[in-house]
């Protein structure tokens, strides 16, 4: 995309009172936003009326300041510009642009994305015509692979951040690409278990994760992952609709929740609360046509419940990465030697703790007082044993005072 061409893109998105559905009927009309912008105020109201007719004849007051921004993003002087990373804008226009977010209620006219080149093929040349863009164009799609979205709470169990992360790492090693959203919780942990699956080797079809966000490309939120963005763009891709220099702003988060289940043949929902945004990733995944999948939890833990809603309301259970690949239509893909189950072998107790410790504690949530009672360790032992399991990984500690062994252990 040259420089002029991303101007006419970005003053038609940038436009007051021009969003996606506005921007797709006056493309579907009158073509690429050059020939948009060709058009007499007359041939505009036709399609959007007098007021964004008169919107859409001045250009905005930040296009300069945002087509500059972006242009810098698009050729940056630092140490991100580096052979095997590369960066877009894929519009409705562009091959690239991914068949499977067509097919959703609302595409985002602009992507932004960022990561390993080898997933982000440059497009051919354009042909010279003013024909409208969308589906018709072909040509060499986003690599994205065979893609299933995981998500769940940003406050998860320990035990819902391990299932996290050995479901995406099992599901990456058997080849397929998982999408999340960046977020703090069971986000950061699948993405985190699907770069460890690959470890930069590409075994499958698309990228070990795509991470998309609710922010501007420039910026990561939260910061605390910003290691971890820096990881998913060396090894896999990060995808935004907003354009850059685009702060946090709550209402972006769950409108991008479309686009991590329309990329996604599938949804799996590790941890969910019933309030949970995890739930509206669900729902569009449902409204889509899409399977989900739902990892059912304690009766007693909140985080739990939106499971077991989903469950209820016909998403499938399942307790194994097998159970997901076995539902969806590429479950026939083998999975590579050594790839490792959702759950791992079962550890030895440290040494100094009582064996029968893990047998009384269970995989339910309990207290302090309640271990006491079932294994009659006084109050300073069990609090030393509790902790070595802990730093074990075979013992998690929840909200409350109340301890849960860890699934594989």
């Amino acid at each position: 995309m040259d420089r002029d061409e991303l101007g006419h893109w970005l003053r038609l998105m940038l436009t007051p009172g021009v969003g996606s559905e506005t921007a797709r009927l006056l493309l579907a009309r009158f073509g690429l936003p050059a020939h948009i912008f060709a058009q007499p105020a007359a041939a505009w109201r036709e399609v959007v009326g007098p007021h964004l007719a008169h919107a859409l004849a001045q250009p905005p007051a930040d296009l300069d300041a945002q087509w500059q921004a972006t242009w810098d993003w698009l050729h940056p002087a630092d140490d991100d510009a580096t052979p095997d990373m590369a960066r877009a804008v894929i519009t409705l226009a562009d091959p690239r642009y991914p068949a499977a977010l067509l097919a959703i209620e609302d595409p985002p006219p602009m992507l932004y994305v960022h990561g390993a080149a080898r997933w982000l093929s440059p497009p051919p040349a354009p042909a010279a015509h003013g024909g409208s863009p969308g589906p018709q164009a072909t040509g060499p799609a986003l690599g994205l692979g065979r893609c299933l979205a995981i998500v769940g709470s940003r406050n998860p169990t320990h035990q819902g951040t391990e299932n996290a992360r050995r479901f995406a790492q099992a599901l990456a090693q058997a080849g397929l690409t998982v999408v999340s959203g960046l977020a703090l919780g069971i986000d950061g942990a699948a993405h985190a278990g699907a770069l460890d699956a690959r470890d930069g080797d590409d075994t499958g079809d698309g990228p070990a994760t795509v991470a998309v966000v609710g922010t501007g490309l420039d910026r990561v939120y939260p910061k605390r992952h910003l290691a971890l963005a820096r990881r998913i763009a060396r090894h896999g891709l990060l995808i935004s609709e907003y354009p850059i220099g685009t702060p946090p702003i709550a209402a972006n988060f769950p409108r991008r929740n479309r686009l991590i289940s329309g990329l996604s043949q599938g949804t799996l929902v590790v941890e969910a609360a019933l309030q949970s945004g995890s739930l509206i990733t669900a729902r569009l995944a449902a409204e889509q046509g899409k399977e989900v999948f739902a990892i059912p939890g304690s009766i007693h833990s909140p985080q739990s419940r939106g499971c077991h809603a989903l469950i209820r309301q016909g998403a499938k259970l399942v307790e194994s990465a097998q159970d997901v690949l076995e539902e969806l239509p590429w479950h026939g893909a083998p999975r590579p030697a050594g790839a490792a189950p959702a759950t791992g072998p079962q550890a030895a107790s440290p040494p100094g703790t009582d064996p029968a410790l893990l047998q009384a504690l269970g995989h339910e949530p309990a207290s302090l007082d309640a271990l006491q009672a079932r294994t009659g360790i006084d109050t300073p032992r069990l609090q030393a044993q509790l902790m070595a399991l802990e730093l074990a990984g075979q013992v998690g500690r929840l909200p409350g005072g109340l301890f849960q062994r860890i699934a594989g252990t």
